[in-house]
């Protein structure tokens, strides 16, 4: 076969294939070209998922007559002033989105600058290009494209449905606006939620508004400030407290520069960030943008420019890792606010069958002597028709003292009473708490390990009857295999024979636990975080382990003092508003809204 050139229609559709793969493809061309064209608002039109039709308005710079003429034609462009790849500071620079479009859909445009008594217009079909032709034109382009890849039909089998490719363009229309707080988006359409954003100001404020409407209006609220430099790199944004988390990495917003990017390297700093404080089946919701020189990150390196390559990744790797763990640090023992809303919807829900007319089935309580507490106090006498019920599973001594003010003005306030010997009950000056007591202070003892694991190594102590303990022998095998990590550790283990190894030393923090438990809990842990991590994180891994095993259990009844002891703690304690398995440790219940639940207010 001999070779020959393709035609130049031909050779766009190719290309089409790369840069326009699906209409959100399109859309995300067409918006970022409005950017860089100084925009102050854009606003999306969309039928048929984007096929049918797809329509940008903007307000930017617009064009003049011949440089429309020329915006249509293949590696055309108005970015790249110098032709330097490596100094790019715009959104689009190949030059290659419009002829994409016009050589697989029918593409019309209509431009004008401020500076022009009239507009000009160019219709490009199937490749085929119009004539120029004045236009009536408000100042900015508009851009529509019908019947998207109707002249390659095979690539219109491989869309998905009108409902799917509409949640796509949507999506990707919202990581551009949040990106870009300070432009006006709309979108408009069938198969999605319409949307009108006005531009923010610039600033905190103005973001913290765009978040609060792209990712819910809880948002705000449950958000941290991040802002962190080094050599030459800053971060900046807002992320989710640990317990605002969703079931997918949806809610995880990048920007490198302004420009939207789901990038392999980021998206592993942050999972690295918050891999001790969520869930691991969890995601956390954010936004950060990372700002530097664009000749020390290369955009150029994907189709649809949503990867970059930085060139030095470790660094920015770490920057964003260190950033936001400062700031989840910083934040202590914040939870989220939904925790109490949830709460409060479910009583909601059980008064509103009762007040619906359907009776609320009432349980017939054995007979039982009164419950008293055991000091005498004028309120543990039984009141007239109570003393048929049985008694409570409760520890209510804490409330036989006034608490002190300097307790109720705490964060977590003053404890009052142990309910089911599991959950804490604490009144502070607003409302109430509810701690659980087992998730708290394993929290607790998981950073005192770590804690004393950065100062000089977790304080061992030698066991007087070495214990032995026996396993599978493979897991036996990964526990001496881990011999030195353990040890650095507090946990001293030797051969024991096949399937069993000697416990020589354990943790002080730990000491009269359940050893055989423990290691065995070590081993799986072990397993399942495997060797592929780094070592911090398989060290963090085992002591999470380790901290439940010395932690307060449910069941256990505590004294009023301990209560209190715990509640301070926590309030000095880093990420104590969540367990090592990333469940919430304290739901807070404010007095207003329990007033309006009972009709107070």
């Amino acid at each position: 076969m001999t070779v020959r050139r393709l035609d130049p229609i031909l050779v766009d559709r190719i290309a089409a294939g790369e840069v326009i793969e699906r209409p959100a493809a399109a859309v995300k061309e067409l918006v970022e070209n409005a950017i860089d064209a100084g925009a102050r608002s854009i606003a999306v039109t969309i039928q048929g998922g984007g096929r049918e039709l797809i329509r940008v308005v903007d307000d930017g710079a617009g064009m003049t007559p011949e440089d429309l003429e020329l915006a249509v034609d293949r590696h055309a462009t108005s970015k790249l002033p110098d032709g330097d790849l490596f100094a790019i500071d715009t959104l689009g620079f190949r030059g290659e989105a419009l002829p994409s479009i016009g050589s697989v859909a029918r593409l019309s445009i209509a431009t004008r600058r401020r500076d022009a008594a009239q507009g000009s217009g160019l219709v490009v079909e199937a490749g085929e290009k119009g004539v120029v032709r004045p236009v009536a034109a408000a100042p900015g382009t508009r851009i529509e494209v019908s019947d998207l890849f109707i002249f390659t039909p095979a690539r219109l089998k491989f869309l998905k449905s009108d409902r799917a490719e509409a949640q796509a363009v949507s999506e990707m229309l919202r990581r551009l606006a949040i990106a870009h707080p300070e432009i006006r988006f709309s979108l408009e359409g069938e198969h999605i939620s319409a949307f009108d954003w006005p531009a923010e100001p610039i600033g905190e404020e103005g973001l913290l508004r765009r978040l609060g409407r792209a990712l819910g209006r809880d948002f705000p609220e449950n958000a941290l400030r991040i802002e962190a430099e080094r050599e030459g790199f800053g971060i900046s944004g807002f992320a989710g407290l640990p317990t605002f988390h969703r079931g997918t990495s949806a809610g995880v917003h990048l920007s490198v520069n302004g420009r939207p990017v789901r990038d392999k390297l980021l998206l592993s700093a942050v999972r690295g960030a918050y891999a001790d404080v969520v869930p691991s089946d969890r995601h956390p919701v954010l936004f950060l943008d990372i700002g530097c020189d664009p000749r020390s990150v290369d955009v150029n390196v994907h189709p649809a420019k949503s990867e970059v390559r930085f060139r030095d990744p470790a660094l920015v790797r770490g920057l964003v890792v260190s950033g936001l763990k400062a700031a989840l640090a910083a934040a202590g023992h914040r939870a989220t606010t939904t925790g109490g809303a949830r709460t409060l919807d479910a009583f909601r829900a059980v008064l509103s069958m009762g007040g619906s007319g359907s009776a609320i089935p009432r349980p017939s309580f054995p007979q039982a002597q009164s419950w008293s507490a055991p000091t005498p106090h004028p309120a543990s006498a039984p009141q007239p028709g109570f003393s048929d019920f049985a008694a409570p599973s409760a520890d209510a001594r804490a409330h036989l003292a006034e608490p002190s003010p300097d307790a109720l003005d705490r964060p977590l306030g003053a404890a009052r009473a142990q309910v089911h010997e599991t959950y804490i009950v604490a009144q502070t000056r607003e409302g109430v708490v509810i701690v659980d007591q087992h998730a708290a202070h394993e929290r607790l003892v998981y950073e005192r390990l770590k804690a004393e694991r950065a100062r000089n190594g977790i304080a061992r102590q030698p066991l007087l009857l070495p214990e032995v303990v026996e396993l599978d022998p493979v897991d036996a095998d990964r526990l001496i295999a881990a011999g030195g990590e353990l040890e650095s550790l507090g946990l001293v283990l030797e051969s024991f024979g096949p399937g069993a190894v000697l416990v020589r030393e354990a943790p002080s923090q730990l000491a009269g636990g359940n050893l055989q438990r423990l290691v065995s809990d070590v081993a799986d842990a072990l397993a399942e975080h495997g060797t592929a991590g780094s070592l911090e994180r398989r060290l963090d891994h085992v002591l999470a382990t380790m901290a439940c095993h010395n932690s307060v259990r449910a069941g256990r009844r505590m004294r009023p003092e301990e209560m209190d002891a715990l509640l301070r703690e926590m309030e000095i304690t880093p990420n104590s508003g969540q367990c090592n398995h990333g469940r919430p440790t304290y739901v807070e219940l404010k007095l207003s809204d329990i007033e309006r639940l009972f009709g107070r207010r």
